[in-house]
């Protein structure tokens, strides 16, 4: 399976096996609101904080810590410590990394800091630089302490 299968049922919009996304795909079709985003063109510096997902297509300097999942776009520029269920990315990541389930990066992907989650991908052509840890989440903690 290639790196835009992936995203497209990660994303909720192909199919596939249904064992090894239930989870993230069972939490898109709860959702009932729009992810929040940063659009290209676009920069900000702060935290962001909350439930639900967030996209980069722009700048973003600072901290991420969200229920949902992380998308960084091609193209966005991100210096970050991000906290997601899960993460992808397809734009340059500067930054800690810590996902509940998996972090994905994308053939334009690049990754330069730490990564901590329970799996891991990274697409021919994408760009890793620093340290990763894979851990399974422990079964017997709540799920609420999981994502974090």
């Amino acid at each position: 399976m290639g790196a835009l299968d992936r995203t497209l049922r990660y994303l909720g919009l192909g199919g596939g096996d249904p064992d090894s996304l239930a989870g993230d795909l069972a939490a898109h079709r709860e959702a009932r609101t729009e992810p929040a985003g940063l659009g290209a063109g676009l920069t900000f510096k702060g935290e962001v904080a909350g439930d639900g997902d967030f996209h980069i297509a722009g700048r973003f300097e600072g901290d991420i810590n969200v229920t949902g999942r992380v998308l960084v776009r091609e193209g966005a520029d991100v210096d970050a410590n991000i906290n997601a269920r899960a993460i992808v990315v397809g734009g340059t990541v500067r930054g800690n990394l810590s996902s509940a389930t998996r972090v994905e990066i994308l053939p334009t992907g690049v990754l330069t800091g730490t990564l901590k989650t329970g799996s891991f991908s990274a697409a021919d052509g994408a760009v890793v630089k620093g340290e990763i840890w894979i851990e399974r989440p422990d079964p017997a903690a709540p799920a609420d302490e999981r994502r974090r």
